[in-house]
């Protein structure tokens, strides 16, 4: 049984906590990523965002510099936020985490392409774990990390595209980089 309002919550007659994990590098954390945040957080009543170490990316922040953008970004919601990093499968950061779900945003039918593939091989790996898909607000589609770093790089304002935190984070990056 669902109630409907403000937010949708599902409701939940057992006495476990439910759990969601959303992974991502988060470098950085966007309005979109905040945005599958805030719906994850009216779903759930614990969301653990996970930093992934990814093999293949060099980040502009280091763990320490994005755990403190999504906390104080996140420090509004009502929902219990955790942040935390991993360096392994998203799934198995879900397991540890005793995640019943991995939140996975989508802006556009390309994230959709490879988000399918994802949630069927984690959903081969860990079954108990469920994928739930979050659909980005159309005004939020068009933002991506790479995108936001690469207006950065060039000296332009990204106010509109990142929370303050992480606006803030980017240009102390910026004028490290610069020296």
């Amino acid at each position: 049984m669902a109630r409907v309002g403000a937010s949708l919550k599902i409701a939940y007659t057992g006495g476990m906590t439910r759990i969601a994990l959303y992974s991502g590098t988060f470098d950085p954390l966007t309005n979109g990523h905040l945005d599958i945040i805030r719906q994850g957080a009216a779903l759930f009543d614990r969301v653990v965002v996970a930093i992934g170490v990814h093999p293949g990316k060099a980040p502009w922040l280091t763990f320490e510099e994005r755990r403190d953008v999504i906390s104080a970004a996140c420090a509004e919601l009502s929902a219990t936020i955790e942040v935390t990093h991993f360096d392994g499968l998203a799934v198995a950061a879900a397991r540890a985490a005793g995640a019943c779900a991995i939140l996975r945003g989508l802006r556009d039918t390309t994230d959709f392409d490879y988000e399918m593939q994802m949630a069927g091989m984690n959903g081969a790996m860990a079954p108990d774990i469920k994928t739930v898909f979050l659909p980005a607000a159309p005004g939020l589609r068009h933002i991506s990390g790479t995108l936001v770093r690469q207006i950065v790089a060039l000296g332009g304002d990204v106010s509109a595209f990142a929370p303050a935190a992480s606006v803030e984070a980017l240009k102390r990056v910026r004028e490290r980089r610069e020296k």
